[in-house]
Protein backbone atom coordinates (compact mmCIF):
# COMPACT_ATOMS: atom_id res chain seq x y z
CA UNK A 1 0.00 0.00 0.00
CA UNK A 2 1.53 3.33 -0.84
CA UNK A 3 2.33 5.80 1.94
CA UNK A 4 0.04 8.15 3.55
CA UNK A 5 1.99 11.25 2.33
CA UNK A 6 1.39 9.79 -1.13
CA UNK A 7 -2.53 8.62 -0.75
CA UNK A 8 -2.70 13.02 0.34
CA UNK A 9 -1.31 14.31 -2.35
CA UNK A 10 -3.12 12.19 -4.56
CA UNK A 11 -6.17 13.13 -2.76
CA UNK A 12 -5.13 17.07 -3.13
CA UNK A 13 -4.58 16.71 -6.71
CA UNK A 14 -8.09 15.14 -7.52
CA UNK A 15 -9.68 17.46 -5.79
CA UNK A 16 -8.19 20.34 -7.29
CA UNK A 17 -9.03 18.89 -10.66
CA UNK A 18 -12.26 18.71 -9.92
CA UNK A 19 -12.76 22.30 -8.86
CA UNK A 20 -10.92 23.66 -12.03
CA UNK A 21 -13.24 21.80 -13.96
CA UNK A 22 -16.13 22.74 -11.76
CA UNK A 23 -15.27 26.16 -12.93
CA UNK A 24 -15.70 25.84 -16.12
CA UNK A 25 -19.87 25.46 -15.58
CA UNK A 26 -19.76 29.01 -13.61
CA UNK A 27 -18.88 30.84 -16.98
CA UNK A 28 -22.20 29.09 -18.01
CA UNK A 29 -23.95 30.62 -14.95
CA UNK A 30 -24.40 27.16 -12.94
CA UNK A 31 -22.85 26.43 -9.32
CA UNK A 32 -21.03 23.30 -9.70
CA UNK A 33 -23.40 21.62 -7.76
CA UNK A 34 -25.98 23.04 -10.24
CA UNK A 35 -24.03 21.60 -13.26
CA UNK A 36 -23.38 18.42 -11.36
CA UNK A 37 -26.98 17.50 -11.05
CA UNK A 38 -28.23 19.40 -15.01
CA UNK A 39 -25.61 16.80 -16.06
CA UNK A 40 -26.36 13.19 -14.27
CA UNK A 41 -30.17 14.36 -15.53
CA UNK A 42 -29.22 14.72 -18.47
CA UNK A 43 -26.95 11.65 -18.79
CA UNK A 44 -29.34 8.97 -16.92
CA UNK A 45 -32.79 10.78 -17.87
CA UNK A 46 -35.64 10.98 -16.34
CA UNK A 47 -34.67 10.63 -12.01
CA UNK A 48 -36.88 10.26 -9.28
CA UNK A 49 -36.10 12.85 -6.27
CA UNK A 50 -35.18 10.57 -3.94
CA UNK A 51 -32.48 8.59 -6.74
CA UNK A 52 -31.18 11.89 -7.41
CA UNK A 53 -30.48 12.73 -4.29
CA UNK A 54 -28.82 9.53 -3.40
CA UNK A 55 -26.56 9.51 -6.95
CA UNK A 56 -25.69 12.97 -5.97
CA UNK A 57 -24.94 12.98 -2.80
CA UNK A 58 -27.74 15.69 -1.64
CA UNK A 59 -29.83 16.05 1.68
CA UNK A 60 -33.26 16.68 0.24
CA UNK A 61 -32.96 20.47 1.40
CA UNK A 62 -30.52 21.30 -1.01
CA UNK A 63 -31.82 19.01 -3.31
CA UNK A 64 -34.94 20.69 -3.64
CA UNK A 65 -33.09 24.60 -4.19
CA UNK A 66 -31.16 23.02 -6.94
CA UNK A 67 -34.05 21.43 -8.52
CA UNK A 68 -35.99 24.70 -8.28
CA UNK A 69 -33.13 27.13 -9.51
CA UNK A 70 -32.90 24.41 -12.41
CA UNK A 71 -36.39 24.41 -13.28
CA UNK A 72 -36.78 28.20 -12.89
CA UNK A 73 -33.99 28.78 -15.37
CA UNK A 74 -36.33 26.34 -17.88
CA UNK A 75 -32.81 23.69 -17.77
CA UNK A 76 -35.11 20.79 -16.57
CA UNK A 77 -38.89 19.89 -15.60
CA UNK A 78 -41.03 18.53 -13.51
CA UNK A 79 -42.95 15.75 -13.86
CA UNK A 80 -45.55 13.31 -12.29
CA UNK A 81 -43.79 9.74 -12.00
CA UNK A 82 -46.01 7.79 -14.10
CA UNK A 83 -45.64 4.37 -11.63
CA UNK A 84 -46.31 6.61 -8.78
CA UNK A 85 -48.43 9.50 -9.38
CA UNK A 86 -47.46 11.12 -5.98
CA UNK A 87 -43.82 11.13 -6.64
CA UNK A 88 -42.21 13.35 -9.15
CA UNK A 89 -39.10 12.70 -11.84
CA UNK A 90 -37.20 15.22 -13.23
CA UNK A 91 -35.67 15.65 -16.96
CA UNK A 92 -33.58 17.59 -19.08
CA UNK A 93 -35.41 20.24 -21.26
CA UNK A 94 -33.66 20.79 -24.47
CA UNK A 95 -32.46 24.10 -23.39
CA UNK A 96 -30.95 21.92 -20.59
CA UNK A 97 -28.85 19.53 -22.47
CA UNK A 98 -27.47 22.17 -24.94
CA UNK A 99 -26.26 23.85 -21.67
CA UNK A 100 -25.00 20.56 -20.58
CA UNK A 101 -23.41 19.77 -23.71
CA UNK A 102 -21.68 23.32 -23.70
CA UNK A 103 -20.09 22.66 -20.41
CA UNK A 104 -18.81 19.49 -21.65
CA UNK A 105 -17.66 20.70 -24.31
CA UNK A 106 -15.36 23.33 -22.06
CA UNK A 107 -14.11 21.30 -20.16
CA UNK A 108 -12.60 18.68 -22.33
CA UNK A 109 -11.08 21.90 -24.36
CA UNK A 110 -9.90 22.81 -21.30
CA UNK A 111 -8.21 19.63 -20.63
CA UNK A 112 -6.69 19.52 -23.98
CA UNK A 113 -5.29 22.78 -23.69
CA UNK A 114 -3.47 21.65 -20.61
CA UNK A 115 -2.32 18.02 -21.94
CA UNK A 116 -1.05 20.29 -24.66
CA UNK A 117 1.19 22.49 -22.66
CA UNK A 118 2.43 19.81 -20.95
CA UNK A 119 5.80 17.58 -21.85
CA UNK A 120 4.62 14.81 -23.97
CA UNK A 121 6.36 12.60 -21.47
CA UNK A 122 3.81 13.47 -18.89
CA UNK A 123 0.74 13.80 -21.15
CA UNK A 124 0.88 10.42 -22.11
CA UNK A 125 1.14 9.47 -18.46
CA UNK A 126 -2.01 10.75 -17.90
CA UNK A 127 -3.15 9.47 -21.17
CA UNK A 128 -2.30 5.88 -19.72
CA UNK A 129 -2.99 6.14 -16.26
CA UNK A 130 -6.88 6.21 -17.42
CA UNK A 131 -8.13 3.08 -17.01
CA UNK A 132 -6.44 3.01 -13.31
CA UNK A 133 -7.91 6.40 -12.56
CA UNK A 134 -11.42 4.94 -13.76
CA UNK A 135 -11.02 1.81 -11.42
CA UNK A 136 -10.18 4.33 -8.34
CA UNK A 137 -13.46 6.21 -9.06
CA UNK A 138 -15.68 3.13 -9.76
CA UNK A 139 -13.82 1.45 -6.01
CA UNK A 140 -14.62 4.83 -4.15
CA UNK A 141 -18.38 4.88 -5.15
CA UNK A 142 -18.64 0.98 -4.01
CA UNK A 143 -17.25 2.33 -0.41
CA UNK A 144 -20.51 4.72 -0.25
Amino acid sequence: MTDTETLSKLRGVISRLARELNATATAEGLTPTQASVLGLIAFRGPLGLTELAQLEGLNPTMLSRVVGKLTELGLIQRDPNPDDLRAIRVEATDAGRHLHERVKLLRTEAIATCLDQLPTASAETIINALPALEELALALRATH
